[in-house]
């Protein structure tokens, strides 16, 4: 093996006292960043004229500050004892000379503060971003929102993002600023009377047996039209439960069916329903009932007959069964129903659209319906 000549090892020596001088200085930047964060304080935030406490509202910027890890928060114990030791005054202090005067005897390098207050219908925060050592406001936010009683804490949060430019739920943001957002627990602090009713128009297909029964002519039982039927109805729809994004519902459909071939198929639907607040998806299944004429028979050589006519095949393997025909009775049959959709939003209106299946063993119905609503929702008189 060739030996290493005097130079060569002692440019090898040189690089690595180089690359290790280089990770020991990051290293030393990096304890440094951390150690010499800027240092800040909060002596107040006014809440004056608004059912919020001025504690809870400086507790909590304390711990968004320490959330966002940009400055060493000062605590709210140690800058009280400090204040008492050396009669600083920190009620009230919101001026630059009052928060400059105390940031330099706390020694802090900046100085927070802020208020909330009610502006007619709106609530209004604005925050307050100091330097220290010039006395100037080098940031200032003021941020509009709904008079949302109880969401305090998720308006002063978003305020502080948008004060230092990090990212906010957009969805959130519109909850707590855009009243035609869909409404949730966030922005509805309301004793609610879901009104979610409204028409429901469609179509409906049939499959299978169910089908080429529809399609047969009356004197074999069928009902002479398409498998193809347009649907008419009203939703009623009650919400029981609503916690953050998801709301659950109890809907209520009555249907009447074949209308434009003439017949009148009057249906009843029960289902209970979960929706996303946040983008109108939703999942609803449930039983469905029927009115349709049903008559007793059997099948012999692939054909229907009716059960009177079982006196002419005498010998015959016959298993009767009930299915729908002309010539029956009206009777009353149950099925399953499973729905999905999407509510679209056009200001306090909803338009919902939905495909939903009813399977069955002689075949399937399936369909698209669609319709319009709109909610009402009533003051709390708590």
């Amino acid at each position: 093996m060739k030996k290493l000549n005097q130079n060569q090892r002692q440019l090898i020596l040189t690089a690595c006292v180089f690359f290790l001088s280089l990770i020991n200085l990051n290293a030393q930047q990096y304890r440094d960043s951390i150690i010499k964060r800027p240092v800040i304080a909060i002596l107040d935030f006014d809440t004056k004229g608004y059912s919020f406490s001025q504690e809870q509202a400086i507790q909590y910027v304390i711990n968004e500050l320490i959330r966002i890890g940009t400055y060493e928060v000062m605590d709210k114990y140690e800058v009280a004892y400090i204040a008492k030791a050396d009669t600083l005054v920190t009620l009230g202090c919101f001026s630059k000379i009052c928060l400059s005067k105390a940031g330099k005897h706390l020694k802090t390098d900046k100085m927070f503060t802020g208020s909330i207050q009610l502006l007619g219908d709106r609530v209004n925060i604005t925050l307050r971003l100091l330097d220290v050592k010039s006395g100037v406001f080098e940031k200032t936010l003021v941020k509009e929102f709904l008079n949302i009683q109880g969401s305090e804490l998720m308006m002063i949060r978003v305020s502080i993002n948008e004060l230092f430019a990090l990212k906010n739920d957009e969805e959130l943001v519109k909850k707590l600023t855009i009243q035609s957002e869909y409404e949730s627990t966030i922005n509805n602090p309301y004793k609610l009377v879901l009104r979610a009713d409204g028409p429901r128009l469609g179509i409906v297909g049939f499959s299978g047996a169910t089908a080429q029964t529809l399609m047969n002519p009356i004197n074999k039982g069928g009902y002479n039209t398409y498998p193809f039927m347009f649907q008419f109805g009203y939703q009623f729809e009650k919400q029981y439960l609503n916690q953050g994004n998801f709301q659950a519902l109890i809907e209520m459909i009555p249907n009447i069916t074949g209308m434009d071939q003439g017949r009148l198929i009057p249906s009843f639907t029960f289902l209970n329903g979960l929706r996303n607040n946040r983008k109108g998806w939703e999942f609803a299944f449930g039983p469905t009932f029927n009115l349709m004429k049903m008559a007793e028979g059997f099948y012999y050589d692939d054909e229907w007959h009716l059960s009177s006519e079982a006196k002419y095949y005498t010998g015959a393997q016959i298993d009767l069964v009930k299915r729908p025909d002309s010539r029956g009775h009206v009777t009353a049959t149950a099925g399953f129903l499973f729905a999905i959709g999407k509510t679209f939003k056009s200001g306090k209106m909803n338009i919902p659209l939905n495909f939903f299946f009813i399977p069955g063993t002689s075949g399937a119905r399936f369909g698209l319906s669609f319709g319009w609503n709109g909610k009402e929702r009533y003051q709390s008189t708590k």
